[in-house]
């Protein structure tokens, strides 16, 4: 969701519960406000401990992750395919790399907090070239 609509809902609540119920109203839509925060943080806190418990830079088949990628993931969508945090190798734009055991690897460029580019790079193949 995106941050400005969130707001914007968190003061309708507000306004609404005021012009209901008043102050019991506005207590009303502020729990509301907190739970849903609450529910944020607890998703973002599951996520990084499951992703901490994997090797940095690991995914079982980069293939399969690259098929899952969309445009517009967050990181936090991202880290559930993966099961593990990517290593950082750029900063402007951010981009992450999962690499799995034959090789391939994963490079995903994310641009605001959202992925906006991603490549499939295989190994290369002596025998072959």
């Amino acid at each position: 969701m995106n941050a400005w609509t969130g707001w914007a809902l968190a003061a309708l609540g507000l306004a609404v519960g005021w012009t209901q119920w008043g102050w019991q109203g506005v207590v009303l839509a502020v729990t509301l406000i907190i739970f849903w925060l609450l529910l944020q943080f607890s998703r973002s806190v599951r996520v990084m401990s499951q992703a901490a418990q994997a090797p940095v830079g690991h995914v079982d088949s980069a293939v399969m992750l690259h098929a899952k990628l969309k445009t517009g993931m967050r990181l936090l969508d991202i880290l559930p395919l993966t099961r593990s945090l990517g290593e950082k190798v750029a900063d402007d734009p951010e981009t992450y790399v999962w690499r799995d055991t034959s090789g391939a690897s994963v490079r995903v460029e994310l641009v605001k907090g959202r992925c906006t580019r991603w490549e499939l790079l295989r190994p290369v193949d002596d025998a072959a070239a």
